[in-house]
């Protein structure tokens, strides 16, 4: 009969690294969401300026409509 001995730093290691990688991913989703959120919000806010406005900035209304819109932050 073998009998496996961890150290409790090695566990902690374990527990700490699957924790820390499930924690970054739910960061990099609620990083991601706040992201469109705000791109949605901008867009918004550019479908306001007229054609020629847009032109200017570089921006085309079409693509701007394809990519969605939301005039409210929230």
């Amino acid at each position: 009969m073998a009998i496996a001995i961890a150290s409790t730093a090695e566990l902690t290691t374990k527990v700490t690294t699957s924790t820390s990688s499930a924690l970054r991913r739910m960061l990099d989703k609620v990083t991601r969401g706040r992201e469109l959120q705000a791109k949605k919000y901008v867009n918004g806010y550019l479908l306001t300026l007229d054609d020629e406005t847009l032109a200017e900035l570089g921006y085309d209304r079409k693509k701007i409509e394809a990519e969605g819109a939301n005039p409210f932050p929230y």
